[in-house]
């Protein structure tokens, strides 16, 4: 039961938290495409889809709507001509930050108005408790 309500209240939160992250109409395994190659650094579209568990065809169908956004860019590969990386592009970067800040605002504004101090250290303590349960 416990469990099921931490998803329920994880998946709300989540949800509530990219609201407020600005407009995003990308599919997840767009998304999915942008964070790996911010983690990740550049890399082809076949590495890609190795990475993401797909076919290099339809890998190919999620990195070209990027492309067109100006989200991704494509460049020869330095060590192998033959190959092409994808990279973000600065406006990408620069989308993710403002994104990733708007979200923070909205999770700390909401934390200081709606919780008391008290409550914001219970909520402290509770997320130690959740690291727990995430330390391997």
């Amino acid at each position: 039961m416990l469990a099921a309500e931490m998803r329920t209240v994880f998946r709300r939160l989540k949800m509530r938290y990219r609201e407020h992250g600005g407009g995003n109409d990308l599919t997840p395994s767009q998304s999915s495409v942008l964070l790996r190659l911010e983690k990740d650094g550049s890399a082809t579209v076949s590495g890609l889809a190795r990475l993401e568990g797909m076919r290099p065809q339809s890998m190919s169908a999620v990195v070209a709507p990027l492309q067109e956004l100006g989200l991704v860019k494509s460049a020869p590969d330095p060590s192998d001509g033959r190959q092409t990386l994808m990279s973000l592009t600065p406006k990408c970067l620069k989308w993710l930050q403002e994104g990733r800040a708007a979200r923070q605002d909205w999770l700390t504004t909401s934390i200081s108005r709606k919780l008391s101090v008290q409550e914001r250290e219970k909520l402290r303590a509770a997320l130690e408790l959740l690291n727990r349960l995430v330390e391997d």
